[in-house]
């Protein structure tokens, strides 16, 4: 099955854009996923190709126009989830990244300006995603980050498939650290556990760093996970036995 993605935007010519390079540029190539650009200025009505109008109430600023970009969701919708870029929406997931790879694509709505009528998120099924607390020029590039995290897990475009098991977020955790040659560098070494060819040793004090980092660098990530962890049936049997 291809991963088709159909993108909405005011910039066609943004895609594939950095997805036709690398790994996501292969298989692009190999026909792995397809990607197709849709310009929403074809479907505005007035002489002027008219996307966007002044916000109600006032302020500052332009709002994109729901009878328009409505015109342009319909034009493309089928089966696929309908998702729109912008910083209003929850925030995209490891997870949610994972179920997207694993269906047959997505459309994507590209914001541009102060945002989008609010009516088109009650008028269609338009799921709205943001990638980070931060606001950018336009959806685009979030579309761009989304379409690189689904595609990377799909079939044969990395090269081994458990490559992505361990990797950050997959299991809560933030990854532990990663070393390679020289054995040193600058007067710093690869932790000696590392170059012990004890799997088991190795296996643990990647748990323990992955643990450490994400307590240190993400508590909120810590705090989900620790408790997900205790409830588990071994996270409370460990926990009874801490408190004994």
């Amino acid at each position: 099955m291809t991963f088709a993605a159909t993108v909405l935007t005011l910039y066609p010519e943004m895609f594939p854009g950095p997805l036709g390079t690398s790994l996501a540029g292969r298989a692009l190539r190999d026909g792995v996923w397809r990607c197709e650009a849709v310009q929403i200025r074809d479907f505005a009505t007035d002489k002027h190709r008219s996307v966007d109008d002044t916000p109600a109430g006032g302020g500052a600023g332009m709002v994109m126009r729901a009878d328009v970009l409505a015109a342009a969701v319909d034009s493309v919708a089928d089966t696929r989830p309908l998702l729109a870029m912008t910083p209003r929406g929850a925030p995209l997931t490891q997870a949610r990244v994972r179920a997207l790879a694993a269906g047959p694509g997505a459309i994507i709505l590209c914001g541009r300006f102060e945002g989008i009528d609010e009516r088109l998120f009650a008028a269609r099924a338009v799921e709205p995603v943001s990638i980070g607390d931060y606001v950018l020029s336009g959806g685009e590039t979030a579309a761009i980050v989304l379409l690189d995290a689904c595609i990377r897990l799909l079939p044969g475009v990395m090269g081994a498939a458990s490559s992505g098991d361990e990797e950050s977020f997959e299991s809560g955790l933030l990854e532990y650290p990663h070393y390679t040659r020289p054995a040193e560098w600058e007067g710093r070494t690869i932790p000696e556990v590392l170059r012990s060819g004890d799997h088991a040793k190795i296996a643990a004090w990647r748990k323990r760093q992955a643990e450490d980092d994400t307590r240190s660098r993400r508590p909120d990530l810590w705090e989900r996970y620790s408790g997900a962890r205790d409830q588990s049936p071994s996270g409370a049997q460990a926990k009874r036995k801490d408190e004994r």
